[in-house]
């Protein structure tokens, strides 16, 4: 995918006539989603676009599209302040279920997770990418999700505290946290268990210092640490299936 230069070496142009003001894109393969973003980050007063015309190479091969014909593709276009907000449709797989919603392309990962889909267990913090309360699983690697738009985990994998316990039993890091006591008032709690599954599926036979080094992008203000390294480790070793089966879901951690 990408633009086709014309002589000028300028992608994008504005074109006026009597009838219709357009935007003219010169690309050889662009989706429509490219061509709206396109349109919305280049409008200006100046150039109030009425319709989109692709591949201006030559008027015979281009194609006129009515800004109503993509906006109907992407989604609604809503106003507010007096600026177009382009709401994006997404398809995103959350704990194992299949999430279809309609988002702002500046909704952040977290707030779609919390506000969207009721998923409070991916908690903000700094929303400056600092303390790790928000971090969740994206397609098995670890993610602040205060820094990542929702429009970027489009079909993709995510997953949060929630979907940690499978078939009634808690994961082994819920259950190594509970008996090694690696939390007090639980805030980081949900970010730093999602950060430890990410390390422990990456690394099953991690030291204490890589432990640690890992888990340096998730702060903790009340355990000094000690007790959540010694339950990272605690989890590795029942993965690795040199412990007891975990506890229900429902009767650890109570």
């Amino acid at each position: 995918m990408g633009f086709s230069r014309g002589a000028d070496d300028q992608p994008i142009r504005s074109s006026t006539s009597t009838h219709a003001r357009y935007l003219l894109i010169d690309a050889d393969h662009l989706s429509l989603e490219m061509v709206w973003h396109i349109v919305v980050r280049h409008r200006s007063a100046a150039c109030r676009t009425a319709a989109i015309r692709i591949g201006a190479k030559s008027p015979e091969a281009s194609v006129t599209l009515s800004l109503e014909v993509v906006a109907e593709h992407m989604g609604a276009v809503t106003r507010k302040g007096g600026s177009e907000v382009v709401d994006q449709n997404i398809r995103v797989t959350v704990n194992g279920v299949e999430q279809q919603s309609s988002v702002e392309p500046r909704t952040l990962l977290v707030h779609y997770l919390r506000d969207t889909l009721n998923l409070t267990g991916t908690h903000v913090g700094c929303d400056t990418s600092q303390c790790g309360a928000c971090t969740v699983l994206l397609n098995g690697q670890p993610v602040k999700s205060c820094t990542m738009l929702a429009v970027q985990a489009d079909g993709a994998q995510v997953q949060t505290v929630e979907g940690l316990a499978q078939n009634g039993q808690y994961h082994p890091i819920q259950t190594a946290f509970w008996e090694k006591h690696g939390l007090q008032c639980g805030f980081c709690t949900p970010g730093m268990m999602m950060a430890a599954v990410g390390v422990l599926q990456r690394s099953p036979n991690i030291s204490d210092d890589e432990i640690r080094q890992q888990l340096e992008g998730n702060l903790c203000r009340c355990t000094g640490y000690q007790n959540i390294v010694a339950a990272v480790r605690a989890a590795a070793d029942q993965m690795r299936g040199g412990a007891a089966q975990p506890a229900a879901a429902g009767t650890s951690g109570q």
